[in-house]
């Protein structure tokens, strides 16, 4: 598989971008039948509904067109028509923050249903971050296409209810400083499940030592998108994201 990329602007425009730029609705005839009661087509269009962030999230180089709609911040989709080339184009997302030390969680759980394209390039995955930003943990549940992992292979691991083959990478930024990646790949895909996440984090922090307590900031879910030429459909039926 294809080694990702990343640049710095997906840290500084699409996690820090302000809230509510509404968009256009041009496009966004692939929506679902019933009227969503939001959408946009803006490269950072976002809203909160219901303790959810959602985010278009257009962040990579060479991106096409693509828009997002919601039902809720657990029920949304995204049409997406990004050309046949290299590198990541977007991240759509819904957002839950946690704002808790690894510790201090007793529990952090999610269930997914997703229904996504038999063609293009692309993962399905959730992105959870520490509040400074130093540490990445993706967790792909499915993925098709020239895709692949950042870093390298560290071997494979049964962890929250699932086997994940695991690599870990570096990403530079601008100034010299960097943040960790830690990409967790499920060895076979899944469209819909539930996902314990803390024991991962335990992994991470107890087991390999490859970070602190940190205090969790955000738990994404969405997909990643590199390609999807002729406009494709992605949909999460339902998302939860649960703590204690």
């Amino acid at each position: 598989m294809a080694l990702r990329t990343r640049t710095l602007s997906r840290i500084g425009k699409a996690l820090l971008a302000p809230t509510l730029a509404l968009g256009a609705t041009v496009g966004l005839a692939a929506a679902p039948a019933s009227a969503a009661v939001w959408n946009s087509c803006d490269q950072w269009g976002n809203t909160s509904l219901g303790g959810y962030t959602l985010y278009n999230n257009i962040w990579g180089g060479g991106a096409g067109s693509q828009c997002i709609w919601a039902n809720s911040g657990t029920n949304w989709g995204v049409w997406a028509d990004h050309p046949n080339t290299g590198g990541i184009k977007s991240y759509p997302n819904s957002k839950k923050v946690i704002n808790k030390t690894i510790t201090s969680l007793g529990s952090l759980n999610s269930n997914y249903n997703v229904t996504v394209p038999s063609s293009g390039a692309y993962n399905t995955s959730y992105d959870v971050w520490d509040t400074d930003y130093d540490y990445e943990i993706m967790l792909w549940v499915n993925y098709n296409g020239a895709v692949g992992a950042l870093g390298d292979y560290q071997g494979n691991v049964t962890l929250g209810g699932h086997n994940w083959n695991v690599h870990k990478g570096r990403v530079y930024r601008n100034d010299g400083t960097y943040w960790d990646v830690f990409s967790f790949l499920r060895t076979a895909d899944s469209t819909s499940g539930s996902v314990q996440i803390l024991p991962v984090l335990k992994w991470l922090k107890d087991t390999k030592g490859w970070m602190g307590n940190e205090t969790i900031g955000d738990v994404q879910f969405g997909f990643e998108i590199t390609s999807s030429s002729g406009g494709l459909n992605f949909q999460t039926n339902n998302l939860t994201v649960s703590s204690s």
